[in-house]
Parts: C-alpha cells; structure tokens; sequence
C-alpha cells in the first residue's frame, strides 16, 4: 500500500532517495500522480513552508527539502501530462534587469513548485521585455520581480510598464520581492503583491488568484 504521508516526511526530511522510491513504488501500484503530488509532495513542501515562516527551518533545509521534492517530481512530470493535470497557475520569475542576485529568486521558485505551481524561471538581469515575453510566449498568470539592490528597484516599475504598453497588465499579477523592498513601494508602482521571504511569496500568489 502506497504510504503518501512516508512521502511527505521524506520531503520535510530531505530524504532524496526515500522520496523518489517512494514515488515510483506509488506510481507501481497505481495511485493517480495527481493523488502523489498533492497528498505527499505539496504536502510535505506546505510542512517545509511553514517551518521557514517560523524560522523553525533556515535556508539548507529548505534547498535540501526542494531537492527531495524535485527528485520525485521526474517521474510524475510525463505522467501528470498523459492525465492532462494542469498546474495551479503558471508564474514566471526573474531578477530584474540591473541586478544578478538569485539566491532569494531560486527560493521562491523552489517554494512555489512545491506549492503545485508551474514556475518559468527567467534567471538573472531579466529585461521589462523579457517578463512581457513570459506573459505572450509562456501564458504565465503571475510575474515575481525580484530585486536586491536598491538602484535596480526601478527597473520593477519599468517592468509593469512595459506590461501596461503591451497590452497585457490585466491578464497577469505582478508580485515584487526582496530585501530593500517594502509594501509602500509595491503600492507605489501599481504591483498587485508583495512578499517579504520566499514562503510568503507562495501566500501571497495564492491570494492574488483566489486559490
């Protein structure tokens, strides 16, 4: 009998090995793969999450904890898409134009595919143009701007009107984060959210579309 919830500790835990045969013996005994993803990976990663908010799990554990959650997820991918499982929603997500920090941008990445979340990772120095090409190319719901230092802060408010001007700001949510920025600021530039760590940012995509 396949054991979803050996599943979700081997996530918390940051089992890999655990985590990916537990999977495939689940996947073997036919249990849906949307049933594996929702009962033992999001629900361990949802565990993980709310550990970091309560500075209960610090940076490692998390890493270590999306790296079980990957290793599972490989085997689920091309089966969740025989089944026509769609994602949550799809978020694409960059370090804006200027800036090259992407320690707080993988994290979130890491926390929203944990939540069920499809994630578009943009990388680095990512141009207003290029979060545009996210929303026409990639159909993405939702944009995170990710920012650490102060002089590229702007380009956030570059990016959403570069999204007004193409026609395409009222299909997408514009979440900013990062270490100098603030909800005043988000206001301040017409984002529709903000987050101040990595597990807030999952909260606050979610209320941004109702989930």
């Amino acid at each position: 009998m396949a054991d979803l919830q050996a599943l979700a500790e081997a996530i918390i835990n940051g089992k890999r090995d655990d985590a990916l045969a537990l999977t495939n013996a689940a996947i073997g005994e036919g249990v849906p793969p949307a049933d594996i993803v929702n009962q033992g990976l999001i629900a361990g990663m949802s565990v993980v999450g709310d550990r970091f908010k309560r500075n209960e799990f610090y940076v490692p554990e998390v890493l270590i904890a999306a790296r079980a959650m990957k290793a599972a997820m490989a085997p689920l991918k091309p089966l969740l898409a025989e089944c026509g499982v769609e994602p949550v929603a799809r978020v694409a997500i960059g370090t804006v134009k200027g800036d090259l920090h992407d320690i707080g941008k993988n994290l979130v990445a890491m926390m929203l595919e944990g939540a069920g979340f499809e994630v578009i990772d943009l990388g680095v120095d990512v141009t207003p143009e290029g979060f545009v090409g996210a929303v026409n190319d990639k159909r993405a719901n939702v944009i995170g701007l990710s920012a650490l230092l102060t002089t590229t802060m702007p380009s956030m408010k570059d990016t959403i009107a570069a999204l007004s001007e193409a026609g395409v700001r009222d299909r997408v949510k514009v979440v900013i984060g990062g270490a100098p920025l603030t909800q005043n600021y988000a206001d301040e530039i017409g984002a529709d959210g903000y987050a101040p760590d990595a597990a807030s940012a999952v909260d606050a995509v979610k209320e941004l579309l109702n989930l």
